[in-house]
């Protein structure tokens, strides 16, 4: 009986230790390019990105414009509160799309990861994926 517990007691405390190691696969992938899943619109090549640090320090490019913002992310909440706009010379389109966008980025309450695609969730629901090069 007691051989048995000893022979258990490794089991249980690696299956303790294995949801963490799971989940730090679903964590929010800070540091990490992540791009606007879409594609560009037309006569363009660019598609906004989104940039945030550990330390909230976000960077945010649209479809014309750049801004800085900062970002509170926890388990599967997550607030950004952008700064002032860098706005390039663009179609009012565009600029009318960054409007949308920042409006957007600003409305989300919440992520989820599912695999490569980071979901931030608000009035309008927004997929990202991370830069590959």
């Amino acid at each position: 009986m007691i051989a048995c517990c000893c022979r258990a007691l490794p089991v249980l405390f690696c299956l303790l230790l294995a949801p963490p190691l799971a989940a730090a696969g679903d964590a929010f992938p800070f540091g990490t390019t992540l791009m606007l899943d879409i594609a560009p619109m037309p006569g363009s090549k660019r598609i906004p990105m989104l940039e945030i640090a550990e330390n909230g320090a976000t960077s945010i490019d649209l479809w014309c414009a750049s801004a800085r913002a900062q970002a509170v992310v926890a388990d599967g909440s997550i607030s950004i509160s952008p700064g002032d706009l860098q706005n390039s010379q663009c179609e009012p389109d565009r600029q009318a799309r960054d409007a949308e966008l920042l409006a957007a980025l600003t409305q989300v309450t919440n992520w989820r990861r599912h695999g490569d695609v980071i979901e931030l969730l608000g009035v309008t629901p927004l997929r990202f994926r991370p830069m590959t090069n």
